[in-house]
């Protein structure tokens, strides 16, 4: 897709689709006012009659118009001025663009008012423009013969005045997020026959090398060197051999704090012997959108070249039933000596995470963030459209609270009260797998909390908001890539100011 900026008027602008933000209240701009007199007064007869888009993502098609270099326009809904978060012009365009990026080949322009005229500052609009015609025209229906969604094949944001430095790095810094989110919503999407703990680490290496990251690759016997037996127990049921990834990526010098992300991802889960119904298995090639959501952020930060160090580390395994499966009733012992009595096999993520949070604490990392699809628990607590936080450290969850806000994606804090590790001290080993059905989420995230130490951490369960069940204006369902644009946020925040 051509991405470009351009100084023009809406008028001379030669495009299949004019595309045009309405905030709430309408606010009449000079190139507002001059199409409505074009089309002979019917936005004006629109907002009298309550039918002009202002609703965050409402969308109205005018199409058969004469006078404009555009043959069609889409006025798009920005939402309220006073309550909207700087976000949602990313959900404004993207439903924009998924309005119209059924028909291959279209020519989109986007208008840009002058500074602020609209309520709408320039570089948001022109960020949030990039971002959604990278999202909004790519969709879920990769394997179809007729495809919904089709890439653009041109957006011209066009200005009032010559583009500047700084507008063209809003252009470009949306065209990266945006292309970051549909790595990890491609991932998340393909099949799980695609997609195996081998061929993730192949295509994380391919990712590694056209970014200029570092990469290493852990295979089976590495793993068994480096006492990842909890991880490797998950994945003994399968005829898939587990992979471990390690990116790095040194933004600042050497002796700068490193932030460590770490995903987990279990490209298919069966339950183990724990076996789910078929109903709870379906989606379950989501169940490694940690490690692609890590994967995305981590191809934006480098393209945004950010000065900061990161460390990328993803667990991939395949959990299945089979007579080599590991079962209930097993004790295991973690990278860090912890051992772990299994009392379920479904409860298996967590002990791929053990090990890799483990190893992140030897690397002697500043801070960590984990992503993991984990628990149901935290779907029926939170919805699917909210990311569950818990955390030892209440300053770094602070941050990582502050940057979802930032990216406008939403995410609920839950508490880690001491009274929680009473439900998974083990009987025979130091801890169980599982805590029972009460507080699931948060027994997950004490689990997990044996392997951090005290190095600032915050676990993040995207089990509900990353892979969607039904479609919404500004969202295709299937993988969402929900928690890209946050991380990208977190790390931007963290670097150190110029001395």
């Amino acid at each position: 897709m051509n991405c470009l900026l351009t100084k023009g008027t809406w008028s001379q602008v030669s495009a299949d689709w004019l595309v045009i933000a309405i905030t709430d209240p309408v606010v009449w701009t000079p190139p507002l006012k001059q199409l409505d007199h074009v089309l002979g007064g019917v936005l004006a007869r629109l907002e009298t009659s309550g039918e002009l888009p202002t609703k965050l993502g409402a969308t109205l098609a005018l199409r058969g118009l004469t006078g404009l270099g555009a043959t069609r326009v889409l006025l798009v809904g920005a939402g309220s001025q006073k309550t909207g978060r700087p976000a949602d012009l990313d959900r404004a365009f993207t439903a924009a663009i998924r309005a119209i990026s059924d028909k291959p080949h279209l020519r989109v322009a986007a208008l840009v008012a002058p500074k602020a005229a609209n309520g709408l500052e320039p570089l948001a609009v022109i960020r949030s423009a990039a971002f959604g015609a990278q999202v909004g025209s790519q969709g879920q229906d990769l394997y179809k013969t007729e495809r919904n969604r089709h890439p653009l094949a041109e957006l011209q944001i066009v200005l009032p005045e010559v583009p500047t430095d700084a507008e063209q790095a809003a252009l470009d810094e949306g065209v990266i997020l945006g292309e970051a989110v549909n790595l990890t919503r491609e991932l998340v999407n393909r099949p799980p026959a695609e997609i195996t703990p081998v061929a993730f680490a192949a295509r994380a290496e391919q990712v590694a090398k056209t970014h200029g990251l570092s990469c290493e690759i852990w295979d089976q016997t590495r793993l068994m060197q480096e006492r990842m037996r909890s991880m490797l127990a998950v994945s003994q049921g399968s005829t898939q051999p587990p992979r471990m990834v390690k990116l790095e990526y040194k933004g600042a010098g050497d002796t700068a704090p490193v932030i460590a992300l770490v995903g987990k991802g279990v490209t298919f889960d069966s339950g183990g012997l724990s076996l789910k119904p078929s109903d709870g298995m379906l989606t379950m090639k989501c169940d490694m959108a940690g490690s692609a959501t890590v994967l995305g952020a981590m191809t934006a930060i480098a393209r945004l070249k950010l000065p900061v160090n990161v460390t990328a580390l993803m667990g991939l395994v395949e959990n299945m039933p089979s007579g080599s499966a590991f079962k209930l009733g097993d004790i295991l012992t973690a990278r860090n000596g912890v051992t772990i009595e299994v009392l379920n096999t479904d409860a298996e993520g967590r002990l791929v995470l053990a090990d890799v949070l483990s190893y992140a604490v030897d690397l002697k990392v500043s801070k960590i963030v984990d992503l993991a699809t984990l628990t149901g628990a935290c779907v029926v607590a939170l919805g699917e459209d909210v990311v569950g936080a818990m955390s030892n450290q209440q300053d770094w969850c602070d941050a990582v609270l502050s940057a979802a806000q930032s990216a406008g994606e939403n995410v609920w804090q839950l508490p880690m009260f001491d009274l929680y590790d009473e439900l998974i001290q083990g009987d025979v080993g130091d801890i169980k797998n599982t805590g029972g059905r009460w507080g699931g989420a948060i027994t997950a995230a004490k689990f997990l909390q044996r392997f951090v130490g005290n190095t600032p951490w915050v676990h993040l369960d995207i089990a509900g908001p990353a892979f969607a069940s039904s479609n919404k204006p500004y969202r295709e369902a299937g993988a969402t890539g929900v928690f890209v644009k946050s991380l990208v946020e977190l790390v931007r925040a963290q670097q150190l100011p110029a001395e």
